[in-house]
């Protein structure tokens, strides 16, 4: 079974994706913030992160450099409430980029088409 890390600081997020993604046969873990996503990374079996950008503690775009470094196969979806962030040049390092809906057909696609190869 393909385990998804979720890291966003928003609960009702979590909540949502820890569901919808649960329900399509993913095991799901979670992190409000990138600290806790990189210790998680560090320490379990992680297929593919999804990763908001704008958190409190430490940013998505910190975490994710931090990630690539020390998993650089590790894939990563950027998911963000704004599209501005997509032409930032840091988020390049990203595997992908996915605009927050509550449609999350868009994202299950990326998810299924980037843990396919």
């Amino acid at each position: 079974m393909k385990t998804i890390l979720i890291v966003d600081d928003e609960p009702h997020i979590l909540e949502l994706y820890q569901k919808e993604l649960g329900d399509e046969g993913y095991e799901i873990r979670a992190a409000t913030d990138g600290e806790e996503a990189l210790r998680i990374a560090k320490n379990e079996d992680i297929s593919l992160v999804v990763l908001d950008i704008k958190m409190d503690k430490k940013d998505g775009f910190s975490t994710l450099v931090e990630l690539k470094r020390t998993k650089k196969d590790l894939p990563v979806i950027l998911n963000s409430a704004y599209s501005t962030y997509k032409s930032n040049f840091q988020s390049w390092l990203a595997d992908d980029y996915v605009v927050k809906s509550s449609n999350l057909d868009e994202l299950k696609n990326k998810i299924e088409g980037l843990l396919s190869l």
